[in-house]
């Protein structure tokens, strides 16, 4: 079954980290998306870089960054194969955003059939 591993970032989590650290957390990123349970994955830019559409009477707006203030911004994914929930699990643990207080939110992918 494949799982969605939804990271969620603590907005300035990074901040104050010397460069050799932020370069450590970047490759424990690159070597979870090298694991052969991860079929796909991207980190995305900065919240504050998107575009949000909704509908309001009628007609599509368009604004400038996230809808509302959050403690925790969607910052990437995992898409992994896992055998079960708890190996989905496992493989969250060990995304560093966790620890930097953050989130990851697992969920199974709706499969449909071929």
């Amino acid at each position: 079954m494949q799982y969605a591993l939804l990271i969620y970032e603590r907005p300035g989590a990074y901040d104050g980290l010397s460069e050799a650290e932020q370069e450590a957390i970047t490759g424990e990123y690159m070597t979870i998306s090298r694991d052969d349970q991860v079929v796909a994955g991207a980190h995305l830019q900065p919240a504050a870089t998107a575009t949000t559409v909704r509908v309001q009477d009628g007609k599509s707006v368009m604004t400038d960054g996230p809808f509302a203030e959050t403690k925790e911004v969607f910052g990437g994914y995992f898409v992994a194969q896992a055998d079960n929930l708890d190996a989905a699990l496992a493989l969250a643990e060990r995304i560093p955003a966790i620890r930097m207080g953050g989130s990851v939110e697992v969920r199974p992918v709706v499969e449909h059939p071929a």
